[in-house]
């Protein structure tokens, strides 16, 4: 009869165990295709003369001036690129020697607006420095989740990517 006692006692004494219990599943899917770009820098125009033994002189409306360099006429530019203004040279001592280096870069003009159809840009401007890059094609990329918890990528072409992400946790306290 003791031992009843006892056994009941304990089992009175012992208190029923509570445990929260949190169980959650999270997959996703995501799938993205790259754009076309493209970046281009105009190019600006430069001139440069130099010399020795050689008289430069420049002719504007028939009138010609001596020691005086030619160049950029920026009191008339067109499309964003000055005119060039001619210098003439003449050998300053004839019989004796003589060097002349003229150098010149005409710059990039300002292009006539470009336009996006579809995504695609039918041409650009060929500048000083042009960087293009070509977008991605979808091909048959797809990403589904399904209500029961299967998630399923498909490859696509070139310029795509697909990340499929599955999350679990379990949280007894």
């Amino acid at each position: 009869m003791t031992r009843a006692l006892l056994v009941l006692g304990i089992t009175l004494l012992a208190a029923p165990a509570h445990a929260d219990l949190r169980h959650v599943m999270t997959q996703s899917a995501q799938i993205s295709v790259d754009q076309a770009y493209s970046s281009a820098t105009r190019g600006g125009t430069t001139y440069s003369s130099q010399g020795t033994n050689v008289t430069p002189s420049v002719t504007a409306s028939g009138t010609t001036t001596s020691n005086r360099i030619g160049g950029l006429d920026m009191s008339t530019i067109t499309s964003g690129v000055p005119d060039i203004v001619d210098t003439d040279y003449d050998v300053t001592t004839p019989g004796s020697a003589y060097s002349m280096t003229e150098s010149l870069t005409v710059g990039d003009s300002i292009p006539s607006s470009t336009t996006v159809t579809n995504g695609v840009v039918p041409s650009l401007p060929a500048m000083m420095t042009t960087i293009t890059g070509a977008g991605g094609e979808t091909g048959s990329l797809a990403a589904t989740v399904t209500s029961s918890g299967q998630a399923t990528v498909t490859a696509g072409d070139a310029g795509t990517s697909a990340i499929l992400s599955t999350k679990i946790e379990l949280e007894i306290d």
